[in-house]
């Protein structure tokens, strides 16, 4: 029997507008941020690291612990608040402009702040998604949700560039406040009938957390695909943090050619996420995520090479085909891991998994602003480049090699004894 189309679904469909209206929101303020503190504020590359680390830096902070909310939460209202949030601490960006207060530590509380709403947006949307669908149909419910995800890069980078080109970096943030608080009123319309919280028992928070680690850091295969995905975010961060200083500062080029070049790298991310399926239905799913990382991974060394003419294409050109593994990678990994997992389990499951995986964010950030001062913006690059290249180790030396197709939906698998931290 064929399982359900996620899209004959009315609460998938407004989930998926939804997520559409905050990634796009997401992605303006990733490009107009930045660039708020590098031209308005004159931030030194230290400044930006910590800008962007702090971006990310609520992950580590509450990323554990949002899980174990979350399963303790209905999520669309959790949903609806965060994006509210978001809509508010971005849109005090132009306010504090306009008024001429703008300061660079206002920027880092928003950038904080806006980084612990999207804890709870994340993990919640997440979570929520195998509540919506039919769990054979999470494949391709997920490979929407990534192509969701990528062409959003492309339109939301891209536009961020133009706006910031156009109306000012300020007014471009402005704009992805309108976003996210779209989003949220789009969300009001999901009429899906949310299961009531399960009870937790006697289970006290810090045994729901340890829960969740277990499940996935016990598992071979949940291990090996975190591994290689923080890896690949911290390769991606220790080279986007740069980017901002390389193209504006360095090689003189506008607002917009930076939003192009990310949004080339969000191309790059649709077009794995839609080859995802087909891939895997030749393949097998393990197969498919262990050739993408062989072959298209070392493609992220051409990126350090970037400048003027040719070499700007050159360099996109490996950019591309890294984002493209990546997408691929998204599709095929959050299946498995959300078919591995009960759906008492999903929330801490998702959390722990964006712990590790935004946590990689914040300290890319973090060390991409140390290397920029101390071996400059190229050398900076080139360590990402090399760290983005090894990323898929872990999964190519792990049991979802050999993996051919997902596992049957039902209970967590075994997972054995405590992992030792």
């Amino acid at each position: 029997m064929q399982p359900t189309s996620p899209w004959r679904l009315p609460a998938f469909r407004v989930l998926f507008s939804a997520t559409a209206l905050s990634q796009l929101g997401t992605n303006v303020s990733y490009v107009a941020v930045p660039l708020v503190a590098v031209a308005a504020l004159d931030a030194t590359p230290g400044q930006v690291g910590a800008l962007a680390t702090l971006g990310t830096l609520a992950f580590l902070l509450i990323g554990l612990p949002a899980g174990a909310w979350v399963d303790r939460m209905r999520q669309r209202r959790l949903l609806i608040a965060a994006d509210l949030a978001r809509a508010a601490l971005f849109a005090s960006v132009p306010l504090a402009w306009w008024l001429d207060a703008l300061t660079l530590g206002q920027l880092y509380a928003v950038v904080l702040l806006s980084g612990c709403a999207a804890v709870f947006f994340d993990v919640g949307s997440q979570s929520v998604l195998p509540q919506l669908v039919d769990r054979a149909a999470l494949v391709q419910a997920n490979a929407a949700v990534v192509s969701l995800q990528a062409a959003a890069n492309v339109a939301g980078r891209g536009a961020g560039g133009g706006l910031v080109q156009l109306l000012t970096a300020p007014v471009a943030v402005a704009c992805a406040a309108g976003a996210h608080l779209a989003s949220a009123f789009q969300l009001l319309a999901v009429r899906h009938q949310e299961a009531a919280p399960r009870p937790t028992g006697t289970a006290g928070l810090r045994a729901q957390i340890t829960e969740g680690l277990r499940h996935v850091l016990g598992n071979p295969e949940l291990r090996a695909l975190a591994l290689t995905a923080a890896l690949s975010n911290l390769g991606s961060q220790i080279v986007n943090t740069m980017l901002p200083l390389l193209f504006v500062r360095e090689l003189g080029l506008p607002a917009g050619v930076l939003g192009l070049y990310w949004g080339a790298g969000g191309l790059g991310l649709l077009l794995g996420a839609r080859c995802a399926r087909p891939l895997a239905a030749r393949l097998g799913h393990g197969r498919t995520l262990a050739v993408a990382g062989l072959a298209l991974a070392p493609a992220a060394l051409l990126v350090p090479l970037i400048g003027r003419g040719a070499w700007l294409w050159l360099a996109g050109a490996g950019w591309v085909l890294a984002m493209f593994k990546t997408g691929t990678d998204n599709v095929l990994g959050v299946s498995l891991r959300q078919r591995m997992t009960p759906d008492d389990l999903l929330g801490r499951m998702n959390a722990t998994f964006r712990f590790l995986l935004t946590g990689a964010l914040a300290v890319g950030a973090a060390l991409s602003g140390v290397l920029g001062e101390l071996v400059g913006v190229r050398g900076t690059l080139w360590v990402g480049a090399v760290v983005i290249a090894l990323a898929f180790l872990p999964v190519f030396l792990s049991p979802v090699r050999s993996r051919r197709d997902l596992p049957a939906p039902g209970p967590a698998v075994e997972v054995g004894p405590p992992v030792r931290r």
